[in-house]
């Protein structure tokens, strides 16, 4: 992404960002709420249109991908984007159908303890539950680029170690996963990439020991995105 902009009428989404995410490595994706974090990564998804500058993901502009592009990237989205009449299961086994060389769903069920409420309708799963599904949906094509929406949010701390396991993994195999976050822990557990993002730009991007420059994470995001007094 270069010099990306996005307004909403008078407001100022996204003001000349500019970042990459490599492939097989994590990028944490941190800023404030307001900060542009989800338009960011909105454009990438393909899901909004920049108003000036560049976003490629795998060489393609995402808004004019075709289909063969969108089966080799995986999105997480905010709100789940599950239907909620369907069950966990059989709505997974949908989407690996999709796909030519789908990832093995019993590992996926078993890693993300899906199957202990496989039978259970996506409207009366708790906010957790909903979480492990959605990670689900995102990897079960095996992308060559992931981007996941918090995660772990949500999580118990065994559940969130497993998906933190997960991600690793994913990562390791060779994609790039862009994951945004409010957790300085996952950030600095998980992440070889960070970005910070404020006030609809890009304050810093860097491996961790890059970014912190020997502070703490949470002490250097809190330099970098604290707003001036008013």
């Amino acid at each position: 992404m270069t010099g990306l902009v996005k307004r909403y009428g008078d407001v100022v989404a996204l003001d000349g960002a500019s970042w990459s995410a490599p492939a097989g490595r994590v990028t944490a994706v941190l800023g404030p709420n307001g900060a542009g974090k989800t338009t960011m990564v909105e454009c990438c998804e393909g899901l909004r249109r920049g108003d000036a500058g560049e976003v490629r993901v795998l060489g393609t502009d995402p808004w004019h991908a075709g289909a063969d592009h969108r089966a080799r990237v995986g999105v997480m989205l905010q709100d789940g984007g599950l239907p909620n009449a369907a069950r966990p299961v059989p709505l997974l086994r949908h989407l690996r159908s999709l796909y030519a060389a789908p990832a093995p769903l019993d590992d996926l069920v078993a890693r993300l303890g899906i199957g202990d409420f496989a039978t259970t309708s996506v409207r009366r799963l708790s906010g957790g539950q909903k979480q492990r599904v959605a990670l689900a949906a995102a990897l079960v094509g095996r992308p060559e680029v992931a981007f996941l929406d918090e995660p772990s949010a949500g999580l118990d701390p065994h559940a969130r170690l497993d998906v933190w396991e997960l991600v690793r993994e994913v990562a390791d195999a060779g994609a790039a996963v862009i994951l945004t976050t409010h957790s300085f822990e996952e950030a600095e557990r998980l992440a070889d990439h960070i970005v910070v993002v404020a006030s609809g730009r890009v304050v810093a991007q860097g491996s961790l020991a890059e970014v912190t420059a020997g502070e703490r994470l949470e002490d250097r995001y809190f330099a970098l995105t604290r707003r001036p007094a008013a």
